[in-house]
């Protein structure tokens, strides 16, 4: 049971670790009213400007679209607490066969995949499977970075400083998004323009910058190109990032609907629940 319940997971989880961990960074806001930009304030300026707002973010909720390396098209929509952690994500993957959208829940320490169909014919019925984050890692084919736990404790807020590296934003134009007023900027930066970028940053800046830089060297991606729609209050209302990895294009635009608003996150029933610690120590000990 342990291997057939295992690989269900690994089918079901993969593709929604993969957008977790891109989207463990991203950027926000969500502010209503026009566009507006100061005449001495250049594309650098405005850019660099929104990026310092994410620093102040407790909350958010927003919806994402594109295609992931090696798993294909995906969307979803999701909603994130910084304080106290908590994350609520539903995604689907169009290109492969599954029973149905993945819904990922982080409570505390505790991460719940959907298990789908499949599995739960496995599991007595059960339709969920609960990962203890801080005790993860016994296991070497379901570990906490492979499900995207690894990510789960970011500011979803740091990609959108990436383009603070680049050496060519440029201003591309207004543009309404989601019923927003946003002035559209865009830009190339190579991932090494951005690590030498953060010299002279504050050493937690620094750190969690450079943990969002290592996940796209690690797919194989040496450059990003780097769109993003400003609104009047110099929030980021969306972003789209692209790049080339090694097990295919990088394409993910995301929309921010709300940020620092209240945002709750439950856990499933226990009845519907599989701890998979309590499971997998079972099958050890058996």
């Amino acid at each position: 049971m342990k291997s057939s319940v295992n690989n269900a997971v690994r089918r079901r989880a993969t593709g929604a670790a993969l957008v977790a961990l891109v989207l463990g960074g991203g950027a926000v806001g969500c502010s209503k009213g026009a566009a507006q930009e100061s005449p001495a304030l250049t594309p650098a300026a405005a850019v660099a400007k929104a990026a310092k707002k994410t620093e102040d973010i407790t909350s958010l909720r927003y919806r994402m679209t594109g295609k992931v390396p090696g798993e294909g098209r995906v969307s979803g929509e999701a909603a994130m607490s910084m304080k106290p952690l908590a994350m609520s994500m539903k995604m689907t993957a169009e290109d492969q066969a599954t029973d149905g959208p993945v819904e990922i829940r982080l409570v505390g320490k505790a991460m719940y995949i959907g298990a789908g169909a499949e599995a739960a014919k496995e599991m007595n019925g059960k339709s969920w499977i609960k990962f203890d984050m801080s005790a993860l890692g016994a296991d070497k084919n379901l570990n906490a970075d492979q499900l995207g736990g690894g990510q789960a404790d970011k500011n979803p807020a740091t990609e959108s400083t990436f383009l603070t590296g680049s050496k060519n934003v440029k201003k591309v134009g207004t543009e309404t998004v989601a019923g927003v007023r946003t002035t559209h900027y865009k830009g190339t930066v190579t991932l090494a323009e951005f690590r030498k970028s953060l010299q002279g940053r504050d050493k937690a800046t620094r750190e969690k910058r450079e943990k969002a830089l290592d996940q796209y060297s690690k797919m194989g991606i040496d450059a990003i190109t780097m769109d993003m729609w400003i609104d009047g209050a110099d929030h980021t209302k969306q972003f789209r990032m692209r790049g080339a990895a090694d097990k295919g294009p990088l394409d993910m635009t995301v929309t921010f609907l709300e940020f620092n608003k209240p945002v709750t996150v439950t856990a499933p029933p226990a009845k519907d629940t599989v701890d998979l610690a309590e499971m997998m120590k079972g099958a050890q000990q058996g």
